[in-house]
């Protein structure tokens, strides 16, 4: 096993680099395993299936914002004790973090199992896809806890110096993932609920493989049983530092709801299902940015927390850098092999090929600009800066995205809907480059080490 790296010191392409890759690699093998699980539906089970996860898939947003509103938030701010040397708050800050790690998922479960059906309805399921939702949700609103402890707690051990763990944790569930759904969709003949058994199994093994690094005492952080019982400073102060990105997914799921009803007004079933291709394809490419994001994230939070300015520039502008390299790969890649990716999930129905490539170019048509407005971002998250990181963060989705979406299908139908998202992106850049610039002028003024 990696020990664990001092992020103060040393050089920091390397330390970018080493924290990184491994949430690179977990991202995507993670996002891998969804999209796979998408493939599998769409071969196994047809249109509707993949109808069927896209409708699904606002609720997995909500637990996962859940999840982030808790994980990442404490993340920075245990990133951030470490910088000053106070080690047992950041013990403190991880227990309470434990505790609503396991709360808050059983609450939002308990509140899906009272009203599944109308929250389906209202993310856009038709009477024939509905049934097929509510046999893949339910299984996974079961799973709900798992799923939260193994994304947040592995967050933790990133925080603490050693991504490699993380990105294990994250590996480990999707390959299970992967071979399960197989097994139980084309062997077992389960169909959906297949599907969703798979991801649940997954992440409880990826869960129990958390726990056991710091139950074993492999871990800086321990988490000590005295430090679950809620306290409210730290409560709120986690809350407020995860707000950004529980507040980016939950639009993300008001986004994906309007998105879903847009596109059945004016497509239909095959039109929902293209989303769903979209989405599967566009969660493969963002991870690799994401990734760098995360390996950025405790390099700037532990040297801003330390006073070292100087290094907290030069991390943000690698971290750019790569975010844009990435960026502009996956674009490539986008333009030359739509066709044979979205034939992937279609099972060659040429309706739903057709429709789903010319959305897959229009949707990401600026995708290169996109790592600049993750990476700028996620600074302020990084900083413990919520109030700025909650605009940034929201900016795409809910100040430029949302309204597209509801003004341009009135003029160019189905067409108005794919190009929401690139005129979204032009002004979400736009507005992190303008907070960007004003932070880093008052960066400047700070007393340094």
């Amino acid at each position: 096993m990696q020990k664990n790296l001092d992020i103060g010191n040393g050089s920091i392409g390397r330390l970018l680099w080493e924290f990184s890759l491994p949430a690179i690699i977990g991202n995507v093998v993670n996002a891998l395993y969804n999209v796979v699980a998408r493939i599998f539906v769409g071969q196994g089970v047809g249109t509707v299936g993949i109808a069927a996860t896209t409708v699904a898939l606002p609720v997995m947003t909500i637990l996962m914002a859940i999840t982030m509103l808790v994980g990442i938030g404490a993340t920075a701010l245990i990133s951030l004790r470490f910088g000053e040397q106070k080690k047992e708050e950041a013990e403190k800050i991880a227990g309470n973090a434990t505790f609503l790690l396991i709360l808050l998922p059983l609450i939002l479960s308990i509140i899906y199992f009272f009203f599944a059906d109308s929250i389906l309805t209202l993310f856009g399921a038709s009477q024939e896809v509905l049934p097929y939702a509510r046999d893949y949700i339910h299984i996974i609103m079961l799973g709900a806890v798992p799923v939260s402890l193994s994304f947040g707690l592995s967050n933790f051990i990133r925080a603490e110096g050693n991504p490699r763990y993380a990105m294990f944790t994250q590996i480990i569930g999707a390959v299970i993932n992967i071979v399960l759904n197989y097994i139980f969709i084309f062997h077992l003949g389960l169909g959906l609920k297949g599907s969703a058994l798979a991801t649940v199994i997954a992440q409880t093994v990826s869960a129990i493989w958390v726990i056991r690094y710091f139950l074993q005492g492999l871990s800086k952080i321990k988490i000590k049983p005295k430090n679950l019982k809620p306290q409210i400073p730290f409560v709120l102060k986690i809350l407020s530092i995860g707000f950004a990105p529980f507040a980016m997914q939950l639009a993300f799921s008001v986004q994906q709801t309007i998105l879903n009803k847009a596109v059945m007004s004016f497509g239909g079933d095959v039109a929902l299902a293209a989303v769903g291709i979209i989405m599967s394809v566009g969660m493969i490419f963002f991870m690799p940015i994401i990734g760098v994001s995360q390996g950025a994230q405790p390099l700037i939070g532990f040297n801003y927390g330390a006073r070292r300015y100087e290094r907290v520039k030069e991390i943000l502008k690698t971290g750019i850098m790569a975010g844009t390299v990435l960026a502009i790969a996956s674009y490539i890649i986008i333009r030359l092999f739509a066709t044979p990716i979205v034939m992937l999930f279609s099972k060659g129905e040429p309706v739903l090929t057709q429709l789903s490539v010319h959305a897959l170019l229009t949707f990401f048509a600026l995708f290169p600009i996109v790592g600049f407005q993750i990476l700028g971002s996620n600074y302020f998250q990084a900083v413990g800066k919520p109030v700025q990181s909650t605009i940034l963060s929201l900016s795409r989705q809910v100040l430029f995205f949302i309204p597209f979406l509801l003004i341009l299908p009135n003029f160019w139908g189905l067409e108005g809907v794919w190009r929401a998202a690139p005129m979204a992106d032009v002004l979400a850049v736009t507005f992190t480059a303008t907070f960007l610039s004003f932070e880093l002028r008052e960066l400047k003024k700070k007393p340094a080490v």
